[in-house]
């Protein structure tokens, strides 16, 4: 027998147990029920949640111009959007006052020569295979509404169809009317809904959505003002080309050029085709050389106007803003179309903001 000690044997090393599953909390449950909830309602209200952008919109624009009379002249807010109120009715009477009748006949001269322009149209197209082609199919389809039967059958759907174009027509005038009411009360106590809207919010976040949500306005504000200014020069360089081309109704074809390019990418096809249709009655030549004016005004508008408008306010990728358009417009229809900028700006910077910066711990700045 050795003299040596026993040495103690390790005690056995206590079997890994597996971590206990962390238990779902109710307030998670609850918040993501009522994150579905939010975005089944935004569904089927979309319609309310767009003319309530759009009303923000407005409201932006009217502060906007109340800061600038404030910082002229240190009128109130309030008061301030009031007097932008009535100084855009002003602007607006005065114009219809003075210019309306001129306006006005130019386009009734511009709806009265429609049919001429596609007459002419036509006859140009009669001399090509193509036009040839087309005019084959369209008169194959007026053939099959010949038989007065057929035209009898059709007569409820036809009325079904004025009727409801009536009820749309009603029903987006009355939209337009409380989209500008509520813009208004928007403007006039802004600090009053902008903090009822942070109290839905626990109170650590609220200083950070504050912030979110004032960037938000002053990106929107800017957006604003650039589409203004773009507007403005896409306007002057289109009555201008219309003038020296001796095109009848340049005014009234430029004022829809300016209108019309609020709409992303489609604006301008939509006021350079009312354009060239119109010349038509005056010659091919003439239509031809339309075209390649409105073409040069967006080469000039794309690559000189807006990057330098983009320097002083918002600078969104164009692919990006292409795929807004078309997702917001598949969505929401026309209104998607026509709000597709002004909600993907809001949209970057709430995923910069919430999410990159929040979330994912990245510096943007």
């Amino acid at each position: 027998m050795s003299d040596t000690p026993d040495r103690a044997l390790p005690a056995p090393a206590p079997s890994a147990q597996p971590a206990p599953e962390r238990a779902i909390a109710p307030a998670s449950i609850i918040a993501a029920l009522l994150l579905a909830l939010l975005a089944v309602a935004a569904w089927f209200w979309s319609d309310v949640l767009l003319l309530t952008f759009g009303a923000i919109l407005l409201a932006v624009a009217l502060r906007a111009g109340a800061r600038g009379l404030h910082r002229l002249v240190g009128l109130n807010i309030k008061i301030g959007v009031l007097a932008v109120v009535l100084l855009v009715i002003g602007a607006i009477v005065g114009v219809a006052a003075l210019a309306g009748p001129a306006i006005r006949e130019q386009f009734d001269q511009l709806i009265g020569t429609l049919p001429d322009s596609w007459e002419a149209l036509n006859r140009w197209l009669s001399g090509t295979t193509m036009g040839e082609a087309v005019q084959a199919r369209m008169e194959e389809g007026a053939d099959l509404g010949d038989s007065a039967v057929e035209m009898a059958q059709r007569l409820p759907d036809l009325i079904g169809t004025v009727s409801g174009a009536v009820n749309s027509t009603v029903g987006g005038i009355m939209s337009v009317f409380l989209m500008l009411i509520v813009a208004l009360y928007l403007a006039l106590e802004a600090e009053r809904y902008r903090a009822g809207a942070v109290r839905l919010l626990p109170i650590r976040h609220r200083a950070r959505a504050l912030s979110i949500l004032d960037e938000m306005g002053g990106k929107l504000g800017l957006w604003l003002g650039g589409q203004a200014l773009d507007m403005l020069a896409v306007g002057i360089m289109a009555g201008v080309g219309l003038w020296l081309l001796d095109v009848p109704l340049a005014f009234i074809l430029a004022l829809i050029a300016a209108v019309t390019n609020i709409i992303p990418i489609i604006g301008p096809f939509i006021s350079g085709a009312i354009a060239v249709l119109f010349a038509f009655t005056q010659g091919f030549d003439l239509a031809l050389q339309v075209a390649i004016l409105f073409i040069v005004i967006q080469l000039i508008d794309g690559e000189i106007i807006l990057p330098l408008i983009q320097r002083f306010a918002v600078s969104l990728p164009p692919a990006l803003t292409v795929v807004g358009i078309m997702a917001f417009g598949s969505l929401f229809g026309l209104a998607g179309v026509l709000l597709a900028t002004p909600l993907l700006v809001v949209l970057i910077v709430l995923i910069q903001r919430a999410y990159v910066e929040d979330v994912l711990g990245d510096d943007l700045d």
